[in-house]
């Protein structure tokens, strides 16, 4: 398990402002011990929920072009046959994963393939389990081309809390199954759009595992 990237300078930040507030209790109400009991209590409770946030785990990734990976720790809420209208322009069958506060944030590319297309759509800040938060909130599209031609579409949605979607793909790159291709910022949606004829493996309400959990079979 690491830190990452994305949380250390605010990790940093966020300890020296803390250890300034005791520091301060302490100088001010030097006769309270009660007080400063508290105030360290709380403040090494609080540091401890935005550390958790940032946690990256490391692990093995087993590859598999037959394989779709969940791309995000969390929950799945949707399960359809919908239309994607951004860029496959036709019907797909849909799977969305629900990422609270404490799940881990880090989002995964649920195939292997070249980068065949990428957006950032400013948006809204609707709940992230609301029906017109992947096409009205703040989100990123991304598209991989696997080796086989077969295009996956994975969207990274903001939601209420998730004000900060971080990407780190551009067209043209390639990724292997599974690498990091983004972050979201204290919880969220991953939407992922798959051929129709795909398998899919889980259901309702499951809980997934990002680079881990075989979400579906090509």
């Amino acid at each position: 398990m690491t830190i990452h990237r994305e949380g250390r300078t605010l990790l940093f930040v966020l300890l020296i402002v803390l250890f300034g507030v005791n520091w301060a209790v302490v100088h001010f109400f030097p006769a309270s011990g009660l007080l400063h009991n508290i105030c360290i209590g709380a403040s090494i409770i609080f540091y401890l929920i935005i550390l958790q946030f940032f946690r990256n785990p490391i692990f093995s990734i087993s590859k598999n072009d037959k394989q779709v990976l969940a791309p995000a720790d969390g929950k799945v809420v949707v399960i359809e046959e919908t239309d994607e209208h951004e860029y496959l322009k036709g019907k797909r069958k849909q799977i969305s994963i629900f990422m609270s506060p404490v799940n881990v944030h880090v989002n995964r590319t649920p195939v292997g393939g070249v980068i065949s297309y990428y957006k950032y759509h400013p948006g809204k800040y609707l709940v992230a389990w609301h029906p017109k938060s992947s096409t009205e909130n703040e989100r990123t599209t991304v598209v991989v081309k696997m080796k086989n031609g077969t295009e996956i579409l994975f969207r990274q949605i903001a939601g209420a809390l998730a004000r900060r979607i971080k990407c780190y793909v551009s067209v043209g790159q390639p990724f292997e199954q599974g690498d990091e291709f983004g972050f979201i910022k204290f919880g969220s949606r991953v939407d992922i759009f798959l051929p129709l004829d795909s398998k899919v493996n889980v259901k309702m309400g499951d809980v997934t595992k990002g680079g881990r959990t075989v979400i579906a079979e090509l």
